[in-house]
């Protein structure tokens, strides 16, 4: 046992220093049988790295929570990861793309708990536990040679989650069921789509997370935000872009790419 867990843990730091210093590395199962829990083991010893550094949990994302991300990335498997204060970016500000790999961001709905959710619960459940929903962009990065990737590894490497913005916090009753969205890349669309594609409906999504994240002995706090996951397929990132989500209903959400 000591000798899985020190070899999960060695795992870890790779995938830590990779997105700490930007660096590309190869993907685990070339070489390991990795299994999904190891990687979800990977995964949080990796970002117990990161709580260690001073970064302090503030959610968790979804992943793979429609078709278009599914085909995207060859997989057809929901998956989590978690979100750190370190991770949210300014709505309106700038992200350095030398800070990444392979950068690349996705529209998504955030929802705002107002109390803690976990194991099976109902969609009526979900949403008497949120406080607001908003517009919010996810900028996912992974550290992966070539952006290719099997289920274990991009699991281990937090799902691919780098960061977030958030837009403007909204009421909880809004109907956020099939809103439509435009993804715009220097002003020009370049991904359009409904929050209909996140399984159907986005609360779909946040019943997922509690009862996935309680697998891990975990739940969804109070306070805490949750990405319901990618309505569209991702789009790259590139020096000098100006990123902007439009979403029906919640308004718009925004950053900047440098350097």
């Amino acid at each position: 046992m000591n000798g899985i867990v020190t070899g999960l843990g060695e795992l870890a730091r790779i995938a830590d220093d990779a997105a700490r210093l930007a660096h590309a590395i190869p993907q685990f199962t070339d070489r390991l049988a990795l299994t999904v829990d190891d990687a979800y083991a990977v995964q949080a010893l990796s970002l117990a790295r990161r709580a260690a550094r001073g970064e302090r949990r503030v959610g968790m994302k979804m992943g793979l929570t429609s078709r278009a991300k599914m085909a995207q990335v060859g997989v057809d498997e929901m998956i989590w990861g978690r979100l750190t204060d370190a991770m949210q970016v300014e709505e309106g500000g700038t992200i350095r793309r030398s800070a990444y790999v392979h950068p690349r961001v996705e529209p998504e709905l955030a929802f705002l708990l107002k109390a803690p959710l976990a194991g099976r619960v109902t969609a009526a459940q979900a949403l008497a536990a949120v406080e607001a929903v908003a517009p919010a962009l996810e900028i996912i990065d992974s550290r992966y040679r070539d952006f290719k990737f099997a289920l274990p590894d991009v699991i281990a490497d937090n799902s691919s989650s780098s960061g977030f913005v958030v837009g403007q916090w909204r009421r909880p009753d809004l109907d956020v069921g099939n809103l439509g969205l435009a993804l715009l890349a220097d002003g020009q669309p370049v991904q359009v789509g409904s929050t209909a594609a996140i399984l159907g409906h986005p609360v779909r999504s946040l019943v997922a997370a509690a009862r996935l994240v309680a697998q891990w002995g975990e739940r969804l706090e109070a306070g805490w935000i949750v990405l319901a996951g990618g309505a569209t397929a991702a789009h790259p990132l590139a020096p000098g872009m100006a990123v902007r989500a439009d979403m029906q209903g919640l308004g718009s959400v925004s950053f900047q790419v440098g350097e």
